[in-house]
């Protein structure tokens, strides 16, 4: 591997800086701290002008925590020479596939990003690992280091990537699956069920809130109290947060419409955006929670 330490590191790119907060354009009160579904298919197309293009060179840092359990001399070895053919997303992970039966997974954690640079980009701290190519560098950046790399190679795709658990927009996931699970979590709060990988994956604490108010549930109500009517409403809610997020959020990351509940809820005087009540707030389900006392009982 060449380490590429003569090479200067550029500015972060725009969507980089709206994401620290760093800008004014673009999802200005509307992030969370952690990547949800919508915008973590929107990293994952970051990197699809790099399609069929080859990796001539990668930069990366072996001990570093996000590539627990993973064979990174393998890493190093197999990707250099191979072209990214395809991705996808299941919930809040990423699959890249490469030429040669190899395979990259992502999870972005709380502070990952992925990004394109120049291909003269030179890797800082917190960027562990850079992915060359003769007219780009593919990067994944973690300063927290709770997101995770993963390398497979094999015809087919990884164990790690299976799951049973059925994706929101898929059929799968309908108005029996989610009764069941529902109905497997009576004594837990419905904000902290939501928040459940095994039942709504890729979900997370803004999606969550968003639903709930929709479906003008209360956030702290327990799972066992909710009647057949408000099983319907959670899953009418869930199916539409999620379609319309991937349609703006997962589509060029522009803000989700304006009537949305995410535009207020991280203001401290947040108010409903059907009548204008002011929000409350708590920590359910060990997140910070939004809800409006008007419509949601």
């Amino acid at each position: 591997m060449n380490k590429p330490s003569t090479r200067r590191k550029p500015e972060h790119s725009t969507h980089c800086r709206d994401l620290c907060g760093g800008s004014t354009t673009g999802l200005r009160h509307v992030l969370s701290a952690m990547p949800e579904l919508a915008e973590v298919e929107w990293y994952r197309k970051q990197w699809n002008p790099a399609r069929g293009d080859e990796i001539v060179d990668l930069s990366l840092h072996p001990r570093n925590r996000v590539f627990r359990g993973t064979n990174t001399r393998s890493l190093q070895e197999d990707l250099i020479g191979e072209k990214l053919l395809d991705s996808g997303v299941r919930g809040k992970r990423m699959l890249f596939r490469f030429s040669g039966d190899n395979w990259l997974g992502i999870h972005l954690g709380m502070t990952g990003k992925i990004r394109v640079e120049s291909a003269n980009f030179s890797p800082g701290k917190h960027d562990h690992l850079t992915l060359y190519q003769r007219k780009r560098a593919l990067v994944f950046t973690d300063s927290r280091q709770f997101g995770r790399l993963r390398f497979h190679q094999g015809l087919d795709e990884p164990d790690w990537w299976k799951s049973d658990i059925p994706e929101i927009i898929s059929p799968e996931f309908d108005r029996k699956f989610v009764g069941q699970f529902l109905d497997r979590h009576r004594k837990a709060p419905i904000k902290a069920v939501l928040l459940m990988q095994p039942g709504f994956s890729g979900i997370g604490n803004w999606m969550a809130d968003e639903i709930l108010w929709r479906a003008k549930i209360l956030p702290s109500k327990r799972t066992g109290k909710l009647t057949g009517r408000e099983h319907a409403a959670i899953f009418r809610a869930t199916k539409f947060v999620v379609r319309k997020s991937l349609q703006t959020l997962g589509k060029n990351f522009s803000d989700p419409p304006r009537t949305w509940l995410i535009h207020q809820k991280w203001k401290r005087d947040g108010i409903c955006p059907r009548h204008r009540t002011p929000l409350r707030h708590a920590t359910i389900g060990g997140r910070i929670t939004a809800w409006c006392p008007r419509c949601q009982k």
